[in-house]
């Protein structure tokens, strides 16, 4: 496919745009839907041998799917969808109709759902095209997402457990992807290629038909390149599902109308004096130092505060994801465990020994501790940190040198992110610079469901630095 389109665009400009352009491109009929899928498509075929994003890519479901959309703007078949005609990619552990689902593991290897996942339904009632399944580290149980590289060095892991999703989107081998956070898993990788990722508070977006890690805990949003593409798709799929009892009914505001006020105007953005800047890397360090000083230069009134018993957090929040993901697994690891990559069974094996008495101190102890974080909010619109204390470790790496000592990585890359799990409060992680040559995140934080202001503040923020118009050269 030459890619030369209505327009005249090139393959090059295909790949270029961003989720809510290429879907007003399509609708202004300067692109077909089918030249932007067989681009991405093509794309794939180009990077994936070595970046391995991917698990499944359905291209002939894909490009047949583009033809009744392209078929769908010419005629008078009603109202287009705000992703008409748009590829995105599906973390795989959400459920995907007709579509193999292995969750990352051998356990599921042949499973094909009946149903989609509720977002993944919300994203094609939009008029996305599923152009494929991203690769998950197995049932979301880890940080690394083997086999997948991070686009800006293949010796280097994209972050995970939504890892897949992260590295498609940055290497432009899916305009927009979804990923599944419950102590992380979309803010490290997104920290660590450089793209946006966002994880909603707790409850505004449906987990029904997604293999759960952490009842409790676990959250979905979108990875993208821009911050726009990001408000866009949490509006497609955020509100209340009767399938998820957990889901919100809070009406769903326009958060791609909300993020295009882009200020940081006024703002008081709390960054902490404790836990958070302890310990880092002098490149991660250096670059999230700028960063603040460029949200103070964009009207930001910067507050230093000292964040409240973190340590505790990280421990209460341990006690429930173990629990929660052994009791989800007990069956299948008592007849299936030989199966189960060995990380993942020792670790559902460890949850297997926490005792009901600490999993309830814990979820007792959270309770406690939200009207803490409340209290916080009144005085404070975000918190500002570093998303990690490192850049991407290198594959097989166990540890990483911070600081002058040696960190364990699943540890390092959980540390700074885990805590709003625990409390589910909305965070972002937005490329702020580089390191060594390798994309760094600031993460910001806002209250329960002030997604509109934290999408507003990080937009002004990447118009004013332009970080996020950094792509590999892959």
């Amino acid at each position: 496919m030459d890619g030369s389109g209505s327009g005249g665009t090139s393959p090059v400009d295909l790949l270029s745009l961003t989720a809510v352009s290429a879907a007003r491109s399509i609708r202004d009929g300067r692109i077909t839907s089918q030249e932007l899928v067989g681009a991405v498509l093509s794309r794939i075929d180009e990077t994936d041998g070595a970046l391995k994003a991917y698990v499944t890519v359905c291209g002939d479901e894909a490009m047949e799917e583009a033809r009744s959309a392209d078929a769908r703007t010419r005629g008078d078949g009603g109202t287009l969808g705000p992703l008409h005609g748009v590829p995105v990619s599906i973390k795989d552990l959400m459920e995907t109709k007709g579509i193999r689902t292995t969750a990352g593991s051998r356990l599921l290897s042949t499973y094909v759902p009946k149903a989609d996942a509720s977002v993944v339904a919300r994203l094609k009632k939009a008029g996305a095209i599923v152009i494929g399944k991203t690769n998950t580290h197995e049932f979301a149980l880890g940080g690394v997402t083997p086999p997948t590289c991070n686009p800006w060095d293949l010796a280097r892991i994209p972050g995970g457990s939504s890892g897949g999703s992260a590295a498609a989107v940055a290497a432009g081998s899916a305009l927009a992807s979804l990923g599944s956070d419950t102590g992380g898993s979309i803010r490290i990788p997104a920290s660590f290629c450089g793209v946006v990722g966002l994880k909603p508070t707790y409850g505004r977006v449906s987990r029904a038909g997604i293999f759960p890690e952490s009842w409790s805990l676990d959250h979905v949003g979108p990875i993208t390149r821009t911050v726009e593409d990001c408000a866009l798709l949490l509006t497609v799929i955020s509100g209340r599902d009767p399938r998820d009892r957990t889901s919100s009914a809070r009406q769903v505001p326009d958060y791609l109308s909300l993020a295009r006020r882009a200020t940081l105007e006024g703002l008081r953005v709390g960054i902490p004096s404790n836990y958070f800047f302890e310990p880092l890397t002098r490149g991660v360090r250096g670059t999230v130092g700028r960063a603040i000083k460029e949200l103070e230069g964009l009207g930001a009134v910067v507050e230093h505060f000292r964040f409240p018993m973190a340590d505790e957090i990280l421990e209460a929040h341990a006690m429930i994801d173990l629990s929660e993901s052994s009791a989800y697994h007990e069956d299948a690891l008592r007849e299936r465990g030989d199966e189960y990559q060995p990380d993942v069974r020792a670790l559902l094996e460890q949850g297997l020994r926490v005792s009901a008495v600490d999993y309830v101190r814990a979820q007792r102890w959270r309770g406690a501790f939200l009207p803490r974080m409340r209290s916080l909010f009144r005085e404070l619109d975000l918190i500002v940190t570093p998303c990690q204390p490192t850049v991407a470790p290198k594959h097989g790496a166990r540890s990483v040198p911070v600081d002058g000592r040696e960190l364990d990585v699943d540890a390092a890359m959980t540390r700074f992110v885990a805590p709003f799990n625990f409390t589910g409060q909305p965070a972002l992680s937005i490329n702020c610079g580089f390191s060594g040559g390798l994309p760094v995140g600031l993460q910001l934080v806002a209250d329960h469901f002030d997604e509109g202001r934290l999408l507003s503040a990080a937009l002004a923020y990447e118009r004013a630095t332009g970080w996020g118009r950094s792509h590999p050269d892959l």
